[in-house]
């Protein structure tokens, strides 16, 4: 049998690029669903902010409902081996390519027409990039291994995941959504090319037999870091839903969305290799909580912006962008220690990974079912010049996720007294 990929003493490139390939058009789909989808709605498809509030709230939760399902076919998959694991990726990604499409080709009539339209494509789209998703982060994470070795595989992850982002945060705008659709699919084909010529993974030790399977909410440690990671999840999802609004109508430089997108993500990525460095002298923990602290510092000038300060948000982009590759990398890093330290390694990762991903969604359903409705309640609309309106939307673009991030350093913070793991180098 081949020995266990996580002995080696450093990740190959080749596997690194070949793991992480996927995670590049996964991201290139997410972030026109998280970001674009939303504005493109309520700006050129007329969607009232309360309806389409109320349609990604209640679709987006039944997508991270059924996460916990998707996990445990994943471990299911993947316990018969890497080639039935990846005929089902490979499915799963068809139906995503197919739910994205449906999703910029609305019918034209009634509100509600326009809005079930959205609901059913959107799920499509979702529930696959779900099943997908949750699958190739099960694959790698049956690697287990030390603090560094797991910070290098989740960076290499994540890292394809921030190539994706910047193609997603300038191809729309260039060459339109029926474009992307094609690149979505061509990238996805590389992507499980990619996959399918990295086996290892898939192949461990044996495992001591069980008879029965912890659920994760029995482990003290998965749910202390899943309550961090949900804090500092809602943190981001409001600013990730909210940016169109806030770069067009309270900086009114909607050209500039393309440049600070590049901004933010472009800085992540180069940020990426330092806090895996930094991993290996200060631990995860310490550094996914600095990473915290560096964000707050950043992004605590922004509810102060208005119009003609486009630049200025910029370097707050590149600032809190740097932080952002700690959240990337991190997090996942400390997972993988937690499921392995539960002796769930090679047998329950996608039970996790399943509750993790649900956690990430339900943080994207609050922050777009949530902050719409209550912004259109404060007396905000897309596109007005109302002041009140807008210094409510600049409050809750800028001003709240700093204290979900303070809320997420101080739980961290706690966290690391009870679990000395996640402090070690």
């Amino acid at each position: 049998m081949a020995s266990h990929p996580a002995t080696a003493h450093m990740l190959p490139w080749r596997t690194g690029l070949a793991y992480g390939g996927l995670a590049t058009p996964l991201a290139f789909v997410s972030l026109p669903l998280y970001v674009n989808l939303p504005h493109h709605y309520a700006s050129v498809e007329g969607a009232p902010l309360a309806g389409l509030g109320a349609v990604l709230l209640a679709t987006r939760a039944f997508d991270a409902l059924v996460d916990p399902a998707i996990g445990r076919k994943a471990d299911w998959l993947l316990r018969r081996g890497a080639w039935p694991a990846w005929c089902a990726a490979m499915l799963g990604s068809l139906l995503m390519v197919l739910g994205f499409w449906a999703l910029w080709h609305s019918p034209r009539g009634t509100e509600a027409a326009m809005l079930g339209w959205l609901a059913l494509s959107l799920l499509a789209c979702t529930l696959a990039y779900s099943f997908v998703t949750i699958l190739h982060q099960a694959w790698g994470t049956r690697w287990g291994g030390d603090p560094c070795w797991r910070a290098r595989v989740t960076a290499w992850r994540e890292g394809a995941t921030l190539a994706g982002v910047l193609l997603a945060s300038v191809l729309p705008v260039w060459l339109g959504y029926d474009a992307i659709s094609a690149v979505l699919a061509m990238g996805l084909a590389l992507g499980l090319i990619g996959l399918y010529r990295l086996k290892a993974p898939v192949i461990l030790p044996p495992q001591p037999a069980v008879t029965h399977q912890a659920s994760p909410w029995s482990d003290s440690g998965f749910r202390r870091l899943l309550a961090i990671f949900m804090f500092n999840g809602v943190a981001a999802a409001i600013p990730a839903t909210l940016l169109p609004f806030f770069v067009a109508d309270r900086l009114q430089a909607p050209e500039l969305q393309p440049l600070l997108l590049l901004c933010y993500f472009g800085a992540a990525a180069l940020g990426l290799p330092l806090w895996v460095k930094a991993v290996s002298r200060w631990g995860l923990a310490p550094c996914w909580r600095m990473g915290m602290l560096v964000s707050v510092l950043a992004f605590g000038f922004t509810p102060w912006l208005g119009a003609g300060d486009g630049m200025a948000f910029a370097v707050i982009c590149l600032a809190s962008g740097l932080a952002l590759g700690a959240d990337l990398a991190l997090p996942g890093a400390l997972l993988t220690g937690v499921i392995h330290e539960a002796g769930e390694g090679g047998r329950g990762e996608g039970r996790y990974l399943g509750w993790w991903t649900c956690a990430t969604k339900l943080n994207l359903a609050l922050a777009a079912g949530l902050a719409l409705p209550l912004l259109s309640a404060a007396g905000y609309r897309s596109g007005g010049t109302d002041p009140a309106g807008l210094q409510a939307l600049a409050w809750a673009y800028g001003g709240l996720p700093c204290l979900l991030k303070l809320a997420a350093a101080l739980l961290l913070w706690r966290a690391e007294r009870l679990h000395s793991s996640w402090s070690h180098t």
